[in-house]
């Protein structure tokens, strides 16, 4: 399924704001980090349908690509 350009826009911001967050680093830093990554390409193509996954479980997601362990809760 493809999802509405605007949509995965909205997604692409809420998931570099919740990466941000649970990264503890910069927005900035937070944007470059996921356009670079394989999750980028996965909500941009509509592979899975991952942009119907929430915002939170999606930053987990790229931190898990990126290699990081997950931060202590």
């Amino acid at each position: 399924m493809t999802a509405n350009r605007t949509l995965v826009g909205h997604k692409f911001a809420g998931v570099i704001s919740a990466y941000a967050e649970l990264a503890d680093i910069p927005l900035r830093e937070a944007f470059d980090i996921f356009y670079k990554s394989n999750l980028y390409i996965l909500i941009r193509d509509g592979i899975s349908d991952m942009h119907c996954r929430s915002d939170g479980y999606l930053a987990e997601e790229l931190q898990m690509e990126l290699g990081l362990n997950a931060l202590p809760l």
